[in-house]
């Protein structure tokens, strides 16, 4: 088990929570003090949590979150996410780590090499970047700091499981989320099913990559 620093709760607050589409929720929004690579990482309570609560990492993204980009499947994600822990009682670590860990800038940078033709993990590496630079540490912390030591993990990414293990998290099991595919998103999603094991269908995905590069369609959607 890699050890870390204690972190504390810093301020609790309500927030109601309001969706494009019409879905509402109301929320407390968690800060801490302490956390191990400084950020101001949020955790969003949602519903009652019991003892193995669902849980999600999610990684900020402002493309996608804020202006609803198709080039991946991060704000479908998000509303996913927000819904089922509501459900259920959970919490969601909204934890800045743009572009797997890169920042905004190297984000879009890697953007424009997969235009010519990388995938998203061949053009970090391109720009002497790591594939993914996230460390889950402070969220960790953060569980701790909500008494969360045993959870139900949302997730289709295996890297996030391993390492709260490591951190002496049980993650009893790992819930897939849905798959969100757009005409522009597919080759991602599919690189990430190759580079980094997502449980994500992949023959379905190599399907919808070649249509897409044989016809240019959009809007193609699965859930």
């Amino acid at each position: 088990m890699r050890d870390h620093p204690t972190a504390t709760v810093r301020t609790r607050v309500r927030v109601p929570l309001r969706f494009g589409d019409g879905y509402s929720v109301d929320a407390q929004l968690v800060t801490f003090h302490g956390l191990d690579d400084g950020k101001e990482h949020l955790a969003v309570v949602l519903g009652e949590p019991g003892p193995n609560p669902l849980v999600r990492l999610h990684s900020e993204c402002l493309t996608g979150d804020v202006f609803g980009s198709a080039r991946c499947d991060c704000g479908p994600q998000l509303r996913e996410a927000v819904e089922q822990i509501a459900d259920r009682g959970g919490v969601l670590l909204y934890l800045r780590q743009e572009g797997r860990g890169i920042g905004l800038y190297n984000k879009l940078d890697a953007y424009a090499l997969q235009d010519q033709g990388l995938d998203t993990y061949a053009a970090n590496a391109a720009l002497g970047l790591p594939e993914d630079d996230r460390d889950y540490t402070a969220a960790a912390q953060m569980l701790r700091a909500l008494g969360i030591d045993s959870l139900d993990l949302l997730s289709n990414n295996p890297d996030k499981a391993e390492q709260l293990r490591e951190l002496g998290i049980t993650v009893s099991h790992r819930v897939p989320t849905g798959v969100f595919t757009t005409a522009h998103n597919v080759r991602y999603l599919r690189a990430k099913v190759l580079q980094t094991q997502h449980t994500l269908p992949l023959q379905e995905l190599t399907e919808r990559t070649e249509l897409t590069g044989l016809t240019g369609l959009t809007g193609l959607t699965a859930g």
